[in-house]
C-alpha cells in the first residue's frame, strides 16, 4: 500500500470506497433496496447541495483554470479526432440525394451506405479498445487516422453502388475505434472538477463536426464534384492530427496504468495471465452495467440519429427549404447542441448525471411536435438543445461506470454495441415514411418513442458520479481515523479533487516526445 495513503483522512477514505464497483447481488433484499433508491437517488440531498453556491452552478468555467497546459493538449487532441469522425461520418447524410443520383440508385438504397458504417462500428471499437488499454493510446490513434483518411480518398473515387458499400463498411470498423480511444485521451488526465463541463465539451464536438460539414457542404457545392470533393477534404484534415499525435507521449493515466501492470506481470512471471487476470475481476464486477450501458446507448444513438440524419432530406423533401435555408437550420440546430451538451453536462455535476439526462429528455419531447411540423431555426436549436444536452453527460457518466483499465475498450464498445443496435435508424425511418409519405410524422413518432425509453433506461439505470478515472479507483482502502478538526468545510468541497491526487503514487512520467 502506497504510504502516502496514510495522510488520507477517514472522509477521503469512505469516499473513496463508496465509489468500488462491486460484484452484482440477486438478492431479494438488494433488488428491492436498488429500484426503491432509483427515485430517492435523483437528487442529491440537502447537505451535498448546501456546499454549492449559486455562482459555481451557473458558471461552468472556473474549473476550466485548474487545467495545465498538458491537460488541454490531450483535451484538445482527443476531441479534435472525435470532431474529424462527426465530420466524416456526416458527409453521407448531408449527400444522401446528391450520391442516390450519380449512383443511379434510390434515397433509401443510399441510407444502407449509413446503415453499414454504423453496424461495423462495433468490429472497430473492439480492435481498438483492447489494443488501446493494453498497449497504449498512441498508435492505435495514428494508425486509425492513417486508414480513415485512405478510405475517404477512396470513397472519392467510387463508381458503383457495390463499391460504396463496401468502402463505407470498411470506414465503419476504423470509424469504431475513434470514440473509446479519443475520450480517454481527452479526459483522463484532467482534473475531477472539471470533467462535468468537459464531458459536454467532447460530446459537443460530435455536434461541431456536422456544423462543420454542413458549412463545407454549403462552400463545396459551388464545385461540380460536390460530394467527392467533401471527401477529399475530410481526408486531408485527418493529416494535421497524425502529426499533433506523433509528437506526444502517452497520458499520465495510461502511464500509471502500464507501471502497475507491469509490476503484476513481473510478480506472476506472465504478462498474459496479469492480463486474464485483470480482464475476469473486472468482468466479475461489472458485467451486469456494461450489459446496461449496451441498452443506454442504443437509446442514445437512436435519439441521436433518429433526430438528425434525415432531418435535412425532410427539411429539403417535404418543406421545399433551399440549400440556404437547410443550411441555416441545420447550423442553429448545432448551435443548440453545442449549448445543451455544455450546459446540462455542468449541471450534471450538481444535480446528478441521471437527473441531467433526463431533463435533457424532457426538454426534446417537449418540442418533438413544432420541429417536426413547424420547422425552424428555434425549433431546431432547441431540439438538439435537449437531445444533445442529454448526450453531453454521456462521455463522464460512461468513463464513471466502466472498469478504469479497461475504460477505451468498455466505453467504445458500449458505445458502438448501441450504434449497431441503433444502426438501422434512417431505414427505418426512410421505410416509415415510405408508408405514411409525411418526413415529419414519421422523425415525431421515432424521436417521442425513443426520448420516452431513455428517460425509463436512465431512470433504472445506476450512477457513479465524482467516481475516480484512474486505475486505482477499484483498490480498497483502509480507513484512518483523524481529528475531525482535521476536516474543515473547504476541504471538504474539494474532496473529490484530493482523493485522485493523494490515493496513489505518481511514477515519472514523460510530457515531452
Amino acid at each position: 500500500m502506497p504510504e502516502s495513503i496514510h495522510t488520507m483522512s477517514s472522509k477521503a477514505a469512505k469516499e473513496h470506497n463508496k465509489h468500488i464497483i462491486q460484484p452484482p447481488s440477486f438478492t431479494t433484499k438488494a433488488i428491492k433496496n436498488y429500484f426503491k433508491t432509483r427515485i430517492t437517488s435523483l437528487w442529491v440531498g440537502k447537505k451535498e447541495w448546501s456546499k454549492y453556491t449559486w455562482y459555481e452552478i451557473l458558471n461552468p468555467f472556473p474549473p476550466l483554470l485548474e487545467m495545465n497546459l498538458h491537460q488541454w493538449n490531450f483535451f484538445f487532441m482527443g476531441a479534435g479526432y472525435w470532431t474529424l469522425d462527426a465530420l466524416d461520418f456526416f458527409i453521407t447524410t448531408l449527400n444522401v440525394t446528391d450520391i442516390s443520383e450519380s449512383l443511379g440508385k434510390s434515397k433509401k438504397d443510399i441510407t444502407w451506405g449509413i446503415t453499414l458504417v454504423l453496424m461495423f462500428r462495433t468490429l472497430g471499437a473492439i480492435i481498438f479498445g483492447l489494443i488501446g488499454d493494453r498497449y497504449g493510446r498512441k498508435w492505435p490513434f495514428i494508425v486509425n487516422l492513417v486508414l480513415l483518411c485512405a478510405i475517404q480518398i477512396g470513397t472519392g473515387f467510387v463508381k458503383t453502388y457495390s463499391q460504396f458499400l463496401a468502402v463505407r463498411a470498411i470506414f465503419g470498423i476504423c470509424m469504431g475505434g475513434v470514440f473509446g480511444v479519443s475520450l480517454a485521451e481527452a479526459i483522463s488526465d484532467a482534473p475531477a472538477s472539471a470533467r462535468g463541463i468537459l464531458s459536454g465539451a467532447f460530446q459537443s464536438c460530435y455536434s461541431l463536426g456536422f456544423l462543420i460539414s454542413t458549412v463545407f457542404q454549403r462552400a463545396f457545392e459551388k464545385t461540380k464534384h460536390t460530394w467527392q470533393n467533401m471527401f477529399f477534404f475530410s481526408a486531408g484534415l485527418s493529416f494535421i492530427f497524425i502529426v499533433w499525435r506523433l509528437f506526444n507521449p502517452e497520458t499520465d493515466s495510461y502511464q500509471r496504468q502500464k507501471e502497475r501492470f507491469s509490476k503484476n506481470a513481473n510478480a506472476k512471471n506472465s504478462k498474459w495471465a496479469e492480463f486474464k487476470s485483470s480482464a475476469g475481476k473486472a468482468l466479475k464486477s461489472y458485467w451486469l452495467i456494461i450489459i446496461y450501458l449496451v441498452i443506454m446507448m442504443s437509446g442514445f444513438n437512436f435519439s441521436s440519429h433518429g433526430s438528425q440524419d434525415l432531418y435535412p432530406t425532410m427539411l429539403s423533401a417535404q418543406y421545399g427549404y433551399g440549400p440556404n435555408r437547410i443550411t441555416v437550420v441545420n447550423v442553429c440546430a448545432n448551435l443548440g447542441a453545442i449549448a445543451g451538451g455544455i450546459a446540462v453536462s455542468h449541471l450534471s455535476n450538481f444535480i446528478g448525471r441521471r437527473t441531467a439526462i433526463m431533463c435533457g429528455n424532457i426538454l426534446a419531447g417537449a418540442f418533438i411536435y413544432p420541429w417536426a411540423f413547424k420547422p425552424m431555426w428555434i425549433t431546431a436549436f432547441m431540439m438538439q438543445f435537449g437531445i444533445q444536452g442529454a448526450w453531453g453527460v454521456v462521455p463522464i457518466h460512461l468513463s464513471e461506470l466502466s472498469p478504469p483499465q479497461f475504460k477505451a475498450f468498455v466505453t467504445g464498445v458500449a458505445y458502438q454495441l448501441g450504434n449497431l443496435v441503433s444502426s438501422a435508424s434512417s431505414t427505418i425511418e426512410a421505410t416509415i415514411e415510405e408508408s405514411l409519405h409525411d418526413y415529419g410524422r414519421t422523425m415525431a413518432i421515432f424521436v417521442g418513442a425513443v426520448v420516452a425509453f431513455l428517460f425509463c433506461t436512465v431512470l433504472l439505470g445506476p450512477e457513479n458520479r465524482h467516481a475516480s478515472l484512474s486505475v486505482e479507483r477499484d483498490d480498497e482502502y483502509s480507513i484512518f481515523e483523524v481529528d475531525d478538526d482535521e476536516e474543515d468545510e473547504e476541504n471538504e468541497s474539494k474532496l473529490d479533487d484530493k482523493i485522485d491526487d493523494i490515493t496513489f503514487e505518481k511514477p515519472e512520467v514523460e510530457h515531452k516526445a
